[in-house]
């Protein structure tokens, strides 16, 4: 794709406007040296928007950009229950795990475990969280994004994955959770505007000019990909070999409502340390729970920008019905000695045809998705290893700069083995999909401990600690036995399993008993501001209205 001189000025003064913000807001005053607290917490400064627009920034990347859009050209709308059902789960967050949060005073997940539970399970969960933060979420993010980068501007994919990794770095790991939140409200202004302006043309392209039209003729034209409940049999999708597969595999009907999403969402956005890490930070509880709902207005605005231009990649294709049509020449790949249509080239495939000046803000959008999320991602790894492992393990009277140092070298490890495995990754079609079933190996142990250990004083750490061991092994075996059961059905039956285990375990345990550390819950924990409430009801109602309008 050939940029204009316009798109790399706007690329470039974007770039050195992330890099200076970020140096800048986390800079040393008064010659005053960075505690923990500062780097890995940002000083517990932050306002409710900074809140909401960093959660949201660490949040969308090149999986939802590159593979949601994927996934959105291959099975529809029905991809979307991922974006709009965190809008319910981030409310859900904001009420019940965000106040015994930060009424620990925590720094970590991990952290928080010992504090219900004992050493043992922090030290498990910290290593398990570890292992997925760098070889699954930074690795794949980075994937995505070289491929992004080598399809719209020819970069060679080793080249843009080192790039994506030295400018994620180069504010990051100097300037920690600060520069990380506070630079992620610009790249949210980023990748909203650029990523409008993608659906935009994608909506002009397929309407011949007329945006409204556009949308029309999409639902026409693609009437099987706005269902966002699935039946078996009722869409086959291409599985990336060649052939196709049953897209209610990846998106089991009913159960993304009521079944094993919400293991992943309440993993993802009560328990996960690149996002909860922000609310930590908040200057209050009514800051925090205010920022999860402004999040959850733009998560339910996010198909618009993500999945859209998908379906509208899928639209383009069919009327072309040749791989050698000239947008379709723009998505296939060559996979096992097979030119296939690759459903993660859609949307850098549409970058492809915006105008100059355009092509410049769209590439620093996806731009931004992607490096805000990896620096993210870092800056939680760095802050679970020097707190959770370091401090614990091996320096127990560590100074406050010694922790400040050792999670900027952790930082930079992590870059540095995602630069490795990143390229492993070129096999997968949907990415996306990719990342949720991987990540869903831990999300139903996680899950069971932070609800029964929140919920239900009873619980002990020996049952906490056999789920942290068997959630793995027992995914793993779920998927070997039963390959045909979609894997979001697998992770809600492996979660009921080690819940019914962690009930057993616990009574044996304490034989009734209340153990020591257990959480007594009172009405305080559970307050939240006029404001708040409004919020959510509007963001409910809202959903409420989408899933009977594409049921």
């Amino acid at each position: 794709m050939l940029f204009s001189t316009i798109d790399y000025v706007i690329f470039i003064l974007y770039g050195i406007l992330i890099v200076g913000l970020g140096l800048w807001v986390s800079r040393e005053k008064g010659g005053k040296k960075k505690t923990s607290e500062d780097y890995f917490l940002a000083s517990k400064s932050l306002p409710w928007w900074a809140i909401g627009a960093s959660l949201i920034a660490s949040n969308i990347s090149a999986e939802q950009f590159i593979g949601m859009s994927g996934s959105g050209f291959a099975i529809g709308l029905a991809i979307s229950t991922y974006e709009w059902m965190a809008a319910a789960t981030l409310l859900v967050v904001g009420v019940f795990f965000l106040p015994i949060f930060l009424k620990k005073g925590i720094y970590t997940m991990p952290q928080f475990l010992e504090n219900r539970y004992d050493p043992r399970v922090r030290t498990l969960m910290a290593v398990f969280w570890l292992l997925v933060y760098v070889f699954v979420n930074l690795t794949s993010v980075l994937y995505l994004g070289a491929l992004s980068i080598e399809t719209i501007m020819g970069v060679p994919f080793q080249q843009a994955v080192i790039g994506l990794a030295v400018f994620a770095a180069a504010y990051s790991l100097y300037g920690g959770l600060k520069a990380v939140a506070w630079t992620d409200v610009v790249q949210v202004v980023f990748l909203t505007m650029g990523g409008l302006a993608t659906t935009y043309l994608a909506l002009d392209l397929v309407g011949h000019g007329d945006v409204f039209k556009g949308l029309g003729d999409l639902y026409t034209e693609a009437e099987d990909h706005f269902h966002m409940i699935l039946e078996r049999g009722e869409m086959m999708i291409p599985d990336g070999k060649g052939g196709t597969k049953d897209a209610y595999l990846d998106l089991p009907g009913i159960s993304v409502l009521i079944g094993g999403m919400w293991v992943a969402n309440l993993n993802y956005w009560g328990a996960n340390q690149y996002i909860t890490q922000r609310a930590l930070a908040a200057k209050s509880l009514d800051e925090a729970q205010k920022g999860v709902v402004f999040a959850g207005f733009l998560k339910i605005l996010m198909p618009m920008i993500v999945v859209i231009p998908g379906i509208a990649a899928y639209v383009l294709v069919q009327r072309e019905g040749a791989l050698d049509g000239e947008f379709t020449q723009q998505m296939v790949d060559n996979v096992n000695g097979m030119t296939l249509v690759k459903s993660d080239k859609a949307y850098p495939a549409l970058l492809h045809l915006l105008p100059a000046g355009l092509k410049g803000l769209a590439f620093a959008a996806l731009a931004a998705a992607i490096v805000s999320s990896l620096a993210s991602m870092a800056n939680s790894v760095s802050t679970i290893f020097t707190m959770d492992i370091y401090k614990n393990f091996f320096n127990k009277n560590s100074s406050e700069g010694n922790l400040v140092l050792i999670g900027r070298i952790v930082g930079l490890v992590a870059f540095i083995i995602g630069v490795l495995v990143a390229p492993q990754l070129r096999v997968l079609d949907q990415a996306f999909q990719f990342i949720q079933e991987y990540t869903g190996f831990v999300s139903p142990g996680v899950v069971a401990i932070f609800l029964l250990g929140i919920f239900w004083k009873k619980t002990t750490a020996n049952s906490a600690l056999a789920a942290a061991l068997l959630t793995i092994p027992l995914s793993a075996g779920m998927k070997a036995l039963t390959p045909n059961v979609p894997f979001l059905d697998r992770m809600g039956i492996v979660f009921v399993i080690l819940v019914a285990l962690m009930v057993v375990i616990s009574l044996l345990d304490k034989k009734g008993q209340d153990p020591e550390k257990g959480i007594e819950l009172n009405r305080e924990y559970f307050t939240s501001s006029t404001g708040f409430k409004i919020g959510a009801m509007l963001i409910c109602g809202i959903l409420a209205a989408l899933y009977i309008v594409f049921w």
